[in-house]
């Protein structure tokens, strides 16, 4: 992809972490989100801005007045329309040098594999469990990065899973099978997706940079009725 003009970018290049070097990576750089609701909304507003030059959205929802509590890519005017073309064009109009792949379908297992080896990195901004094993599993097969984040009620969690060698999604939570029948309760304060989606957001740019000190290895808890932040080392499984 060409590279585009330093002013956009300004505050990035200053960065001795990124630089110019790296700008060029983030605009050369192709990311997966699979979810453009709650977490989705942060994470595709924060990787367009920087650049991130392919950015693919999965999701086949449309909009619900209920959702305008926390997926701050959307208005009332967007009620009733597929989250993946409003999306779209409200990150053209962020950025409009980033190229957007609406893909308006759910990821399953026998799409995932096809679709993630086309990205560099995957963001998990899902609202479901079996979702994220298809998505640990097309990624562990094609040697793909894994930003996974989640949210409940007051509470979230991230993690970078299949990076360098890092512990996977399986590593953390082995499959067991309640898992497809799980329902994630539905309150969640609405502030809650902005902060871990951006973290995620965040853990992606360095992916791409290339950087050492992501969240790989570790878990990442938020508690914001507390306003507390843990974090905890993640083992590989020995089976």
């Amino acid at each position: 992809m060409e590279y585009i003009t330093e002013e956009r970018y300004a505050r990035h290049i200053i960065l001795k972490e990124v630089g110019e070097k790296g700008q060029k990576m983030i605009c050369n750089a192709k990311v997966l989100v699979v979810g453009a609701g709650g977490l989705g909304s942060p994470v595709l507003l924060y990787l367009s801005a920087a650049g991130v030059g392919n950015i693919g959205i999965m999701d086949n929802d449309i909009v619900s007045e209920s959702n305008l509590q926390r997926q701050i890519l959307y208005d009332s005017n967007c009620i009733g329309k597929p989250k993946v073309e409003i999306a779209t064009r409200k990150l053209q109009a962020l950025n409009p040098m980033c190229h957007i792949h609406a893909i308006q379908e759910r990821l399953t297992q026998s799409n995932a594999k096809y679709i993630i080896a086309n990205y560099d990195v995957v963001v998990d901004a899902t609202d479901n469990l079996l979702s994220r094993y298809v998505i640990n599993d097309a990624c562990v097969s094609t040697g793909k990065p894994f930003v996974y984040g989640s949210i409940c009620e007051f509470k979230g969690q991230i993690s970078v899973f299949n990076y360098k060698g890092s512990p996977t999604y399986r590593d953390l939570y082995p499959y067991h099978n309640e898992v497809a029948n799980f329902y994630q309760p539905l309150g969640v304060i609405g502030a809650l997706p902005g902060v871990v989606g951006s973290i995620q957001a965040s853990e992606t740019i360095k992916i791409i940079l290339d950087r050492e000190d992501t969240m790989a290895g570790k878990l990442l808890l938020i508690d914001l009725l507390e306003g507390s932040f843990h974090t905890f080392k993640i083992n590989k499984a020995e089976n």
